[in-house]
């Protein structure tokens, strides 16, 4: 859905996020050396096929495409030695790669039946959710996807468990009158779909740029030090939030300078045992054991080393340096200056309160007289 405000205008299916960046736009064209091109449909679908014909497609051209059975139209998203490296990265096994090829650059009325086919998508998709509440099938309809030639249809559903949909696509074949397709997805992939704002504040990487889901463990958050909250690290689809592994390498390059085990310190004072720790900061604090109502302090990993290094020699080095309170940095933003303890002193001293005159009432011999 999406708003006109954002950047990802999911009604206009999103193509400056599902286009790759070409990082070989200022070399000549390679489209020459090789015949492989990547198609995209709907949505984050995407296929490979091979131009035969030498036809002269380029980036963001329409082409109507072989599809088994029947046709589709989609858009160019690479050619040439890009196209045949994407391939390679994605495709596991090369060798049984049913390849189809492309027909021709979509005509006008390739391009009609094409819209027409859209037309049907919505109305198609409320009816085939109805369909499967009559059936009760606990399944979920996310959106549904009309091939070029409006003659299939593929329909992508979430599921928690197996279905046996055998009864469903005979209903949706009579009542659509087209070739069904049933595809699984994820909560990652419909949440893409639909679109949203983070707890970041930002719209969704999903929906916005990001179109491959890796799987995210949440080893991951216990890495980089984060708090093990359920709540706090899954996002919108309910799965663990993808930009854990943003930083994940980063974190993990930074704790190879880190001992294997950070052990109990032996100190002048008495143990000082391990508190947290940050990663990137390269900070480790720790409390003393025999004084609880201490507070915990702090300790550069390099100064962590050598304590480390003394201990195993039998020495217990002093802490006194680190159990200073450091002072509080001066406001170097502040405007102007003013004086704090007046300020203090007028807000110390306490609120005057007026009492309300009350009315004075005249008796009867007072009023004679005034009369």
């Amino acid at each position: 859905m999406g708003c006109n405000g954002c950047s990802a205008n999911l009604e206009e299916d999103r193509t400056q996020m599902l286009g790759t960046h070409d990082w070989l736009k200022d070399i000549p064209d390679t489209s020459h050396l090789s015949n492989i091109v990547e198609v995209r449909f709907k949505g984050t679908r995407k296929e490979f096929f091979k131009n035969k014909d030498g036809l002269p497609i380029k980036i963001g051209d329409q082409v109507v495409v072989a599809c088994s059975p029947g046709h589709d139209v989609g858009v160019v998203s690479l050619t040439g030695k890009l196209a045949e490296k994407q391939f390679e990265r994605k495709i596991r096994k090369p060798e049984r790669y049913q390849w189809n090829i492309i027909y021709r650059k979509a005509t006008l009325s390739d391009k009609r039946k094409l819209e027409e086919a859209q037309k049907r998508e919505q109305p198609v998709m409320i009816r085939a959710r109805q369909i499967a509440t009559e059936l009760e099938l606990n399944m979920k309809i996310g959106d549904v996807e009309f091939r070029g030639d409006n003659s299939k249809a593929i329909f992508y559903y979430i599921a928690d468990e197996r279905v046996d949909f055998r009864e469903l696509i005979k209903r949706y074949a009579r009542e659509f009158r087209i070739k069904v397709e049933m595809k699984q997805i994820g909560a990652r992939q419909e949440a893409g779909r639909v679109g949203g704002i983070g707890s970041c504040g930002r719209e969704l990487c999903c929906s916005t740029w990001r179109t491959d889901f890796s799987s995210v463990t949440s080893d991951a958050a216990i890495q980089q030090g984060l708090s093990p909250n359920a709540e706090k690290m899954a996002g919108k689809c309910g799965k663990l939030k993808c930009c854990l592994m943003y930083e994940l390498d980063t974190y993990l390059e930074a704790q190879e300078d880190f001992p294997n085990e950070l052990l109990t310190l032996e100190t002048e004072k008495g143990y000082a045992k391990h508190f947290k720790t940050e990663i990137l900061s390269k900070k480790i604090w720790y409390t003393i054991e025999e004084n609880f109502g201490n507070k915990p302090f702090v300790i550069g990993l390099e100064d962590v080393k050598k304590i480390i290094q003394q201990n195993k020699r039998g020495i217990k080095p002093s802490i006194a340096k680190y159990l200073v309170t450091p002072e509080a940095p001066e406001n170097e933003m502040s405007v102007g200056s003013s004086d704090i303890p007046t300020i203090e002193k007028k807000n110390s001293q306490p609120k005057r309160r007026f009492k309300k005159k009350r009315p004075v009432k005249r008796n009867n011999q007072q009023r004679q007289s005034g009369n």
